[in-house]
């Protein structure tokens, strides 16, 4: 094992990245030392890289990240969350935070949302705390961080790198959604989490699973990803009043909202039947607010849950959706490219350039 970990390190949309060296410390208790194997550029990412979104700088970004043990600090977990028990070499993912179980919203289920939380790839770089990041060889994980165990030969690195953000929070919305098994459910917004939500509703039984975009060619691509409609988001089913009295009104029993578009989220609203539930999960930036008629609500019996993130019942139900559906879905073809660290700037401009589901930053020679 080295005692050095090389890294991106970005400064800010301004200055980029700049690749650099640090020691790895040593271990404090809890702790486990993972090599990073494979990452991948999420959305979020971008929007930090281009200045949309802030984050603490200097930074180590990247959190979609798989990698294997390297070092067990004492006190560190002995098992998995499916009971596992860890050892060097062991192929993993985990939470995107480490959070402490004893806080009151980990107690409501909901320990994303707890006091102190520490985010993989959100935070930044100090003289105490540096390896965090999934742009480095080296990463860190915290006490309290949920780890899981991925069977090697179950998954490709490209998917199982999927897991710890995208999978696990499509899998916190079908959580919310409820029973979906005979039911008609309506993917709005076709990215990576609304790709694999749609995978998701339909390995769980629903009866039809309809996609909606703006970009008819990703929601066509859904159909492949286990949805049975791709609609773009002018089609007149989708209208609360079609301009054609011929064309009668889309009704569905769930909505997973992931455009976080304020009109799609009140449009789709008007989309679903008696009794049906909208799970808001994209709009996760600055809102306009929306104005919803509270007697239609009442009287149709309708319900809203948002998301943000995801608990760890959701992690552990991401990697066993992936590692028994790899063979279903190509999963693999929603990641471009295997840039190095090195050409960590030239993936990110690739990423702008080219718009795909999530670029890959391979980080084993």
């Amino acid at each position: 094992m080295s005692d050095q970990s090389n890294f991106a390190q970005f400064e800010d949309s301004a200055n980029g990245f700049s690749i650099r060296s640090t020691s790895i410390p040593e271990l404090k208790p809890g702790e486990v030392l993972v090599r990073n194997t494979y990452t991948t550029i999420c959305r979020s990412d971008i929007y930090t890289f281009q200045g949309k979104r802030k984050e603490k700088s200097p930074t180590i970004l990247g959190h979609e990240i798989v990698g294997k043990i390297v070092l067990l600090s004492p006190d560190a977990p002995s098992k998995d969350l499916r009971g596992h028990v860890l050892q060097i070499g062991d192929r993993i993912t985990w939470g995107i935070y480490a959070s402490d179980p004893a806080s009151a919203f980990a107690k409501k289920g909901i320990p994303q949302k707890g006091e102190d939380l520490f985010k993989y790839g959100h935070e930044q770089i100090t003289a105490q705390s540096t390896l965090h990041g999934g742009l480095a060889e080296y990463i860190i994980l915290r006490k309290n961080t949920p780890i899981i165990a991925i069977q090697d030969d179950a998954l490709s690195n490209k998917a199982a790198s999927l897991i710890n953000c995208a999978v696990s929070t499509a899998a916190g919305a079908i959580r919310l959604a409820g029973n979906l098994e005979n039911q008609t459910v309506l993917v709005n917004g076709t990215g990576m989490l609304g790709i694999i939500a749609c995978a998701m509703a339909h390995k769980a039984g629903a009866r039809k699973v309809i996609a909606v975009d703006f970009n008819i060619e990703r929601a066509n691509l859904a159909l492949k990803f286990g949805a049975d409609l791709a609609l773009g988001a002018d089609a007149p089913v989708l209208s609360s009043s079609p301009a054609d009295d011929t064309v009668e009104k889309l009704k569905v029993d769930v909505v997973l909202e992931f455009s976080g578009i304020p009109e799609a989220m009140k449009s789709t609203l008007e989309l679903l039947d008696i009794g049906g539930t909208a799970v808001w999960i994209g709009a996760t930036f600055p809102q306009p607010d929306i104005a919803i008629n509270g007697e239609k609500m009442i009287r149709r019996v309708l319900t809203i849950k948002g998301l943000h993130n995801y608990n760890q019942s959701d992690l552990v139900a991401a990697v066993e959706f992936m590692e028994s559906s790899f063979n279903e879905f190509d999963f693999d073809s929603l990641v471009h490219g295997g840039f190095s660290l090195e050409q960590t700037p030239a993936a990110y401009q690739y990423a702008i350039d080219h718009n795909p589901f999530r670029v890959g930053i391979d980080l084993v020679d």
